[in-house]
């Protein structure tokens, strides 16, 4: 890794690229804390703290949700607009066929993604500014300051979209990942202070004090290892094409493999699964609807309590089925939403047909109908392992911030997202250097 960033800062071409990211990160940062004309921005504060449930979207947008700044809504309409379309190209045909089409399908489905997203930023932005209004956090009445901060929301949604993509054209790619980087690793320093003055420095002795730090240094380096290890884990099934006889030449015979990821669906079931469980608590948060169990209480009380992470592992709360039925429904999302996901995007059959068509077969596999069983038997067995994977990473922060109350932002989610970013980056950079050197080859 840092034998690929030195070879990246040597070359002037990549190192303008870097500097460029930079500038663009500064200036994310930057609108991240300029807040929403009109919104008393410490009572949200104070209502973020109060409220554990909706720490998964302040994280997702580096803190500017809890500052009700003008990029609160930050990416997230994009991700969730590129993941509706992507969903869609099953149901709708002449998605598909755009997806299918190259370079001009693919950006007709960008041009669909942004007009998407900014419908989406706004329906967003009209619901989050009418649940604070409704909570009296605006500091100016009348109508005119609701439409500014929609607007502004919108508006920051918009640019921040725009800005990704002039990172992915302009500097290393994987601009919108980027910039969900750097949100997400803005929360990390605040979070390390606050385990360091809880265990460390609140140890009492040094004893504990030294104890504490190598245990909360040692879980954290193991859960970063097995997320790498999940991220780059993949089966390669091997593939051998037929030798073709084309004139008085042999074309064909050589041999390739088709490489399955482990972690095939990435973040998206964790993201989908974390935001179905706190989607309840959000809107009860705007509402101001509080969770309740007593025989009084709604269906939607009820729920609150079964939905409330916060509760999930806390020792002496096993007894209770609500609280062990939460975790447990979060648990079958994750695992439901990595099957669903990899269904979405890989598909057997169509893979199957294109070997036949190449004249290609898997070893031992017979073309057709066997080989599309097969790849869907071993796809199937893998999914498991990575969806019980990222199950693991996403639960142990959730043990440990309810059994002993280390509350930190950086989340099973989080680690992943930045983990995975980061791999893919430097493999981007790595490229770069490797395409500017041959160029520098050929040119000599």
């Amino acid at each position: 890794m840092l034998t690929t960033i030195q070879n990246a800062l040597k070359t002037k071409e990549i190192r303008m690229k870097l500097l460029y990211v930079l500038f663009a990160l500064i200036i994310v940062r930057i609108g991240c804390n300029i807040p929403v004309p009109g919104v008393d921005a410490k009572v949200i504060q104070e209502m973020f703290d109060n409220n554990q449930a909706l720490g998964f979207l302040d994280v997702m947008t580096g803190g500017s949700f809890s500052r009700m700044s003008i990029f609160a809504l930050n990416i997230t309409p994009y991700i969730t607009a590129s993941i509706i379309l992507q969903l869609l190209t099953i149901a709708i045909p002449r998605l598909e066929e755009m997806q299918k089409d190259g370079e001009d399908g693919r950006k007709k489905i960008n041009e669909y993604t942004r007009y998407l997203s900014i419908v989406l930023a706004v329906i967003e932005g009209v619901a989050i500014i009418i649940g604070f209004r409704n909570q009296n956090l605006f500091t100016a009445g009348g109508y005119v300051p609701l439409i500014v901060a929609v607007v502004a929301l919108t508006a920051g949604a918009a640019f921040l979209m725009w800005l990704g993509e002039q990172i992915t054209e302009k500097g290393v790619g994987n601009g919108i990942s980027i910039i969900l980087l750097i949100n997400i690793v803005a929360r990390i320093p605040s979070d390390l202070s606050n385990l360091y003055t809880t265990y460390i420095a609140g140890a009492g002795n040094l004893t504990n004090a030294i104890v504490a730090g190598v245990i909360i240094l040692a879980i954290i380096l193991a859960m970063f290892v097995f997320i790498v290890w999940l991220q780059d884990g993949e089966r390669r099934i091997p593939v051998q094409y037929a030798k073709k006889i084309q004139g008085r030449k042999v074309a064909g015979g050589q041999s390739t493999h088709i490489p399955l990821k482990v972690n095939t669906a990435g973040v998206i079931p964790v993201i989908f699964a974390s935001s179905m469980m706190s989607l309840p608590v959000v809107i009860a948060s705007f509402a101001g609807i509080q969770p309740a169990t007593g025989p009084n209480a709604t269906v939607f009380q009820k729920l609150l309590t079964v939905c409330n992470q916060s509760d999930w592992c806390k020792i002496g709360s096993w007894g209770e089925f609500k609280y062990t039925l939460g975790l447990l429904v979060y648990i079958v999302l994750v695992i439901f939403f990595a099957y669903f996901y990899t269904s979405v995007t890989f598909n057997p059959l169509e893979i199957s047909n294109n070997m036949k068509k190449q004249g290609g077969f898997i070893p031992g596999i017979r073309p057709g109908k066997p080989t599309t069983d097969y790849l869907t038997s071993v796809l199937n067995s893998i999914v498991f392992l990575g969806a019980v994977g990222m199950v693991i990473v996403c639960v142990l922060p959730i043990f440990f911030s309810g059994a002993f109350g280390a509350d930190v932002s950086f989340s099973g989610t989080s680690l992943i997202i930045v983990v995975g970013v980061v791999i893919e980056t430097l493999k981007q950079i790595e490229s770069l250097v490797l395409v500017r050197h041959y160029k520098g080859f050929l040119g000599n």
